[in-house]
């Protein structure tokens, strides 16, 4: 298994990462933004993705976002295939993006939207912090990404102030409190925090 900075000859893999995000956002129900092979492949041409390779085996992607003349850059998309799922690969590639983001751009806030534990676990490891969406980018370019995320709607009626996802920030201009420090993780808060937004937000959609 391989984690690499994908570029125009991983192209090929375009097709099957956007059948997995999609495959995956049906499974789910929620919280993952479908892309086209176009846009896929234009990450790859920039250097702004990395890909997981089992020899010539799709195993998993992320790509590299940038928003507000590069003030912030997002890790977007992060897929494992369904069989390379439940073996550590997704926080692999997690680390791979996130280096490869603070090596590109230096100087950006990296920050992300989720519904998953997994993930905020994963952020929470990297150094990044909760957050209020007033912190996160107001480039609208950004906020329209989600329209093919079945929340949108949440997140429209709320005029982008708060949506099921949470979001989260790491950024570079604060010292990072201890570098040795643990991040302390605690699932339980996690996960209450997401029952609460679901049922908030779903007892609004049964009036």
């Amino acid at each position: 298994m391989k984690i690499v900075i994908a570029d125009k000859s991983h192209s090929i893999y375009a097709d099957i990462i956007c059948e997995t995000i999609t495959e995956a956002a049906q499974v789910r129900g929620t919280g993952i933004a479908k892309r086209k092979p176009e846009y896929i492949i234009t990450k790859m041409q920039n250097r702004n993705a990395v890909i997981a390779l089992d020899g010539n085996k799709f195993a998993g992607f992320c790509y590299i976002e940038a928003w507000s003349h590069g003030k912030f850059v997002a890790n977007s998309g992060l897929i494992v295939h369904p069989d390379y799922r439940n073996q550590g690969l997704a926080k692999k590639i997690k680390k791979v993006i996130f280096e490869h983001s603070r090596s590109k751009f230096p100087n950006s806030k990296v920050f992300s939207i989720t519904t998953g534990l997994a993930v905020m676990k994963m952020n929470s490891d990297l150094g990044y912090k909760p957050v209020t969406f007033s912190e996160l980018t107001d480039d609208q370019s950004f906020w329209k990404g989600c329209q093919t995320c079945k929340n949108f709607d949440v997140l429209t009626r709320t005029e982008q102030k708060m949506c099921l996802c949470t979001g989260m920030l790491y950024d570079p201009s604060k010292t990072r409190e201890n570098k040795k420090q643990e991040h302390n993780y605690d699932k339980k808060v996690w996960t209450r925090l997401k029952n609460i937004k679901q049922s908030m937000f779903l007892k609004k959609d049964k009036k």
